[in-house]
């Protein structure tokens, strides 16, 4: 008798190095990226350690922990690393006190102004993570390296330092832009003092305009550049999307892909959110009613179940076109509309709120602060959620929305173009639309996109109700944009996904069809790339 033998596996090591992590800390959407994705990616073969800085929150949670190993003088500081696993999540956290034994936001002063020392507390983050991805711990070495934003643009430098002046080798890294806008720009003088040697600071490397960015590092020595969304994948290669780095974005085109961002569904399920106060399974439109009367009551809003109630669940920036509120609401509070706003950001754009506040007392109400719960529970109160970034990445609110039943109002730029269908009459008709999109992003444009959805709540409810079910349809979840991950941790690999012999090491559900739609997917997505540079290497970028 024959005995089939079963193959050894071998999962994928990726070593994912991110300034925050739900639920540890977390200002926006690269804490729950980082803090979802590990757990999505397991199924596929990718086992996910992650590193992150020991703030007192990740501290605190990480009780039982032991020591990996300790350094007297890291980039000059001293810090302990640290190895822990907390809910499922596989950590190595960096303990450097003086550095990030701080209470509040990771990056801001109580008073709202960058740490001074932003530049070397992140550095030694990537230097880090550089002396582990080539084997200088303890059992522990990553395949493949995800460097998260300009807090760990860095890795990909100092690896190719490291191998110049040393001869190390180094596993590939994989640079993701969370949001282009945040490039790390430190003074030229710090080049020493974060550890790099004077050939570094040129524009083939880190130099940026006479400065330092931490993310030109990373894009210019990654091996593979992702980002959040396929269309701000393009709109980064733009001189109006590029934020000065179009020019190496569209140098290195052939390096760079969006992948658009998913939201765990176990944390984002209306049946057992513990922040609903009244649970509904998702697609339960009528189950939603008690929750919109509920969250009017909590902020003092006129009790009508009638009232057109929009939520606006953002950081108060110019980014995120809360500026815009100011000028216009008058004109969106028409109709019997109410609206509320959670988030904290500009103080500046704060003050108007509260004014407002108090000038539409029972129409409009704001919590000023950062809530998860409220985050939470307001798409599953609010009738519509409104969305007015002047530019987005990917975007996360309008995904929870979709899967709570609360219909986006969005501007049509970068990831919200990308998963809200506009309710033009021809998607209507077809019965596939799942929000309203708007563009250009000013208050004109703002007030009509929610015009167009006051409208067609108040005179066609049927149709309103089949958006909401089309968004609750909307798949949010990781599944394929996981498996999108996968087949690029495969190619930076090296692996040749149609051998037989990769299967050892990962797994795609739907075996080699989804290996096949992916491709082709990824195909379509190069084609419609810009053109490259004629001169690609011309300074500044």
């Amino acid at each position: 008798m024959v005995r089939a033998v079963t193959p050894f596996f071998s999962p994928i090591r990726l070593l994912s190095v991110t300034a925050e992590m739900f639920p540890f800390v977390k200002t926006g959407g690269l804490g729950d990226v980082t803090g979802s994705l590990p757990m999505a990616l397991a199924p596929y073969g990718v086992m996910v350690t992650t590193l992150l800085p020991g703030y007192p929150a990740v501290m605190a949670a990480a009780r039982e922990r032991r020591v990996v190993a300790h350094m007297d003088s890291l980039l000059g500081h001293a810090a302990t690393l640290w190895s822990a696993t907390v809910d499922g999540l596989d950590l190595l956290i960096l303990d450097a006190p003086a550095l990030f034994d701080r209470p509040g936001n990771p990056y801001m002063c109580p008073d709202g102004q960058d740490w001074p020392d932003n530049g070397i507390r992140f550095a030694v983050l990537s230097r880090m993570a550089a002396d582990i991805a080539q084997g200088r711990i303890d059992q522990y070495r990553p395949d493949i390296v995800q460097a998260h934003d300009w807090q760990a643009g860095l890795v990909a430098a100092y690896l190719y330092h490291d191998g110049i002046a040393l001869g190390t080798p180094r596993p590939p890294v994989v640079q993701t832009i969370h949001n282009l806008a945040f490039q790390g720009r430190f003074p030229a003088s710090c080049l020493a003092e974060f550890g790099l040697p004077p050939g570094a600071f040129s524009v083939e490397g880190c130099e940026c305009y006479g400065a330092i960015s931490f993310l030109k590092a990373g894009l210019y020595h990654a091996d593979r550049i992702t980002t959040v969304s396929p269309s701000y994948a393009q709109e980064i290669q733009t001189p109006e999307g590029g934020m000065g780095l179009d020019g190496l974005l569209r140098h290195r085109s052939d390096r760079l892909e969006g992948i658009l961002n998913g939201i765990s569904t176990d944390t984002w399920n209306p049946a057992s959110d513990p922040a609903v106060h009244f649970p509904y399974v998702v697609g339960d439109m009528i189950g939603r009613a008690p929750n919109k009367r509920d969250l009017q009551a909590e902020f003092g809003l006129w009790a009508d179940p009638n009232a057109f109630v929009i939520g606006i669940v953002s950081r108060l920036t110019a980014q995120k076109g809360i500026d815009l509120l100011a000028d216009v609401m008058p004109r969106l509070l028409v109709g019997n509309t109410q609206i509320i706003v959670v988030g904290e950001g500009d103080r500046e754009i704060e003050r108007g709120l509260a004014a407002l506040h108090r000038q539409y007392s029972g129409r409009f109400a704001c919590h000023i602060g950062y809530s998860e719960v409220l985050g939470h529970r307001v798409p599953a109160g609010v009738d519509a959620l409104l969305i007015p970034s002047r530019f987005e990445p990917c975007g996360l609110t309008q995904l929870g929305a979709l899967h709570y039943g609360a219909v986006p109002i969005a501007s049509r730029v970068g990831g919200l173009a990308d998963t809200i269908v506009d309710a033009n009459p021809a998607a209507l008709a077809r019965g596939g639309a799942t929000g309203f999109l708007f563009t250009p992003v000013d208050g004109e444009t703002l007030v009509a996109g929610v015009a167009r959805a006051r409208t067609l709540y108040r005179r066609n409810r049927p149709a309103w109700r089949q958006l909401q079910l089309n968004g609750a349809g909307y798949d949010v979840s990781w599944n394929d944009k996981a498996a999108h991950y996968v087949m690029l941790f495969a190619e930076a690999l090296g692996m040749d996904m149609s051998s037989p012999a990769a299967s050892n090491v990962i797994c795609l559900p739907g075996g080699a069809d989804m290996g096949v739609r992916l491709r082709e997917g990824r195909r379509r997505t190069i084609a419609r790339r810009p053109p490259r540079l004629s001169r690609p290497l011309a300074a500044p970028y």
